[in-house]
């Protein structure tokens, strides 16, 4: 019985593991990874807990498995998160952080805002929210790319 509880429980896990978006909080370890995975970086900026786009974008992107799988092969993805509530504030020198990324690359403070880096964090495009589907999403992203 332990026995088949464990593997239940390691399958559970492979399968969670496997659709979960990898999220990057770091710009320098993302473009180390970019660069030694010869992958695009995806700089995201948000208001995770209240703003609609930025939800809307989050379920109808992100969390796709046909998005995610995408990304795992071709993106590092870099999240720079603006919570609002005290519960959800970042550390200091998280905010610190998200703050230098959003003076370099979303001096207008739009939300959500979707920035395409290479490896050394040159910035190669742009975009937002959009009602569309994963697929066109991801050709949107790719646009930029040279």
């Amino acid at each position: 019985m332990k026995t088949i509880i464990n593997i239940t429980l390691s399958m559970l896990f492979a399968i969670t593991s496997v659709s979960a978006q990898e999220w990057i909080t770091d710009f320098e370890k993302a473009k180390a990874m970019a660069s030694a995975d010869d992958k695009t970086i995806v700089l995201v900026f948000l208001f995770s807990y209240w703003c609609a786009p930025c939800i809307k974008l989050d379920k109808e992107i992100w969390q796709t498995q046909e998005f995610q799988k995408y990304a795992n092969d071709h993106f590092i993805m870099l999240q720079a998160d603006f919570p609002k509530r005290k519960k959800n504030a970042l550390t200091e020198v998280q905010q610190q952080h998200n703050n230098k990324l959003a003076e370099q690359f979303n001096t207008k403070g739009y939300f959500p805002y979707v920035v395409i880096l290479d490896s050394e964090g040159n910035q190669l495009g742009s975009t937002g929210y959009k009602k569309t589907t994963p697929s066109e999403y991801i050709k949107l992203l790719n646009s930029f790319i040279k």
